[in-house]
């Protein structure tokens, strides 16, 4: 039977105390052992989430936390440092964008083991950091499953969360996309397909842009392309998506454009 959740822990201030931060950090883990249940930690398994090194609490209670604990880069990298699933979520929504730096991004994209930390790591932190798409670039050729995944889940999240940007860096990222769909791996394989997916939804011109390189894909003699082109081709051409990219169009003609990329 799930634990009646508790009343997260009242923050602990940055001064007095001896050890205020490592206080916090226990404080946090001691909160979310309390609502871990049996049922969350086995069904991790389902979801090919790893669970040796986690208490087995939703998502939802690991936002609550968040809220009540607010941004403090510092807890974020001690609570990292933990090593538990939970407290790893924990630090997407309690790090500081702007604080992170690119070495603290490569060393815990190299932490990532499973398609879930890398995934909300990348869509709630990464992907407002001023480093995003310089690791788009760097990451998306390498080696490591999940190192790789992450370069193609950040450019995923971009689409939905990078306001400023123009077509141009989504169209360069087409390139990356197109070189990575070769790559057999699921969940490399998965992320490619999505970031292919979301930046057709961005404009008009991207929808364009993308379709040539899906087309290119399912035309491919190999599966993994052929199947990242062919499924991103279903949704691209889908009458929900053409007409959402209608619906922008005008907009931008009135002068009153809104993105309608798809929020991960």
């Amino acid at each position: 039977m799930p634990q009646k959740m508790k009343s997260p822990p009242a923050r602990a201030t940055r001064k007095g105390g001896e050890h205020p931060l490592e206080d916090e950090v226990q404080s946090a883990l001691t909160w979310l052992k309390r609502q871990s249940t049996r049922r969350t930690r086995e069904g991790m398994a389902r979801y090919g989430i790893p669970s040796d090194n986690a208490f087995g609490v939703s998502v939802a209670d690991i936002r609550v936390l968040a809220r009540r604990l607010g941004r403090n880069h510092e807890l974020a990298a001690a609570l990292w440092d933990t090593g538990w699933y939970e407290a790893r979520m924990l630090t997407s929504f309690v790090d500081e964008p702007k604080r992170v730096t690119p070495a603290q991004m490569d060393r815990w994209c190299r932490d990532f083991d499973s398609w879930a930390i890398c995934d909300t790591v990348c869509f709630h932190l990464f992907d407002r950091t001023p480093h995003a798409w310089q690791k788009v670039a760097k990451w998306c050729d390498r080696r490591e499953e999940f190192v790789k995944r992450a370069a193609f889940a950040l450019l995923w999240g971009l689409t939905a969360h990078d306001k400023r940007a123009g077509d141009a860096p989504f169209a360069r990222g087409l390139l990356f996309i197109e070189r990575a769909a070769s790559d057999e791996r699921n969940f490399v394989k998965k992320a490619v397909n999505m970031a292919l997916r979301s930046i057709g939804k961005r404009s008009p011109a991207l929808n364009a842009a993308a379709l040539t390189v899906a087309r290119r894909l399912a035309a491919s003699p190999e599966p993994a392309p052929r199947w990242v082109g062919k499924d991103a081709l279903r949704e691209l051409t889908s009458p929900a998506v053409i007409r959402r990219l209608a619906a922008r169009r005008r907009a931008v003609a009135a002068g009153t454009p809104s993105l309608s990329a798809e929020t991960p």
